[in-house]
């Protein structure tokens, strides 16, 4: 990778952040968000504030991490109670519940940023969201919501790069995704469901696999872990107390993918195009929705 056109792609971020006067990250705690908060808050001190929606759609572990990070780094968070599980469309799980839940989201953060004074609102996509599946995207960009990452056109390998060399210590965090991309469309979206992967993520999680995913197809839980640790998870004695586990916390079945991770697998039963966002053209360097 060439340093120093990752390093101009840094610095032009910088400068189209220094821009705003005032700015909401909506902040997850994951790779992206962190580096985005970092950079804001860096280019604008007090004026960059951060923002955790409270939801059972995301690990608690998660929100955690969050406040850890700007309790550290003194930056001004605002934790928000998410309501889109109480949304009839979300909770049907068509394909665009993303979509829905991102709709809702962003309402819920611009107007925070409203009370707050805060001018702008940016979230965290990078470019590789964009050659994906990604309806939440759409709803995010209809709302106004900036994306300071895809406008550097930065991408995520060089965010983690990045983010190592700032000492962030996100920079090799696993991907994160909402915990209701782990139940197949046209199943309906329960906290019960929700918690079920929750606690069977995380139980993997303490147990050493760093990227990991359970699906949840009904009574059968489909465990997707990198291929090199396939191996290990399908050994006697660690096989023996992940059946033990998930059938303490409600799957009947416990099947492992020998496909290994893979992000997005469930969007495969879509039949749609995987088109790129219209990003708008920008204008002097800024985008239209505001960077």
């Amino acid at each position: 990778m060439d340093e120093n056109a990752l390093l101009k792609k840094k610095e032009i971020l910088i400068r189209h952040l220094k821009r705003l006067d005032s700015l909401l990250v909506a902040f997850s705690g994951g790779v992206d968000s962190t580096f985005l908060l970092a950079l804001a808050h860096d280019a604008l001190g007090d004026r960059a504030v951060a923002a955790t929606i409270d939801s059972v759609v995301f690990p608690k572990r998660e929100k955690e991490e969050a406040i850890r990070f700007t309790a550290l780094k003194g930056i001004q968070h605002i934790i928000l109670l998410a309501d889109e599980i109480l949304s009839p469309d979300f909770l049907a799980n068509d394909p665009k519940r993303c979509y829905y839940c991102k709709r809702t989201v962003s309402e819920k953060i611009q107007k925070t940023a409203q009370e707050k004074g805060l001018r702008y609102v940016a979230h965290a996509a990078n470019m590789d969201d964009l050659g994906d599946y990604r309806p939440g995207l759409r709803a995010a960009q209809e709302m106004g919501i900036i994306a300071p990452l895809i406008d550097a056109k930065l991408n995520k390998e060089e965010i983690r790069l990045l983010s190592k060399e700032m000492a962030l210590p996100t920079w090799d965090k696993p991907s994160m995704a909402c915990l209701a991309s782990r139940i197949p469309y046209g199943e309906p979206i329960t906290e019960k469901k929700l918690k079920m992967v929750e606690e069977a993520e995380g139980f993997l999680s303490e147990n050493g696999f760093r990227q990991c995913r359970v699906r949840h197809h009904g009574p059968v839980a489909r465990i997707e872990v990198e291929r090199d640790e396939i191996k290990r998870i399908t050994e006697f004695g660690m096989g023996g107390k992940i059946i033990e586990r998930f059938k303490e916390i409600g799957f009947l079945h416990i099947a492992v993918d020998l496909e290994g991770y893979n992000s997005g697998s469930l969007n495969r039963m879509l039949d749609i195009p995987r088109q790129p966002l219209d990003i708008p053209k920008k204008k002097e360097g800024l985008s239209n929705n505001g960077l």
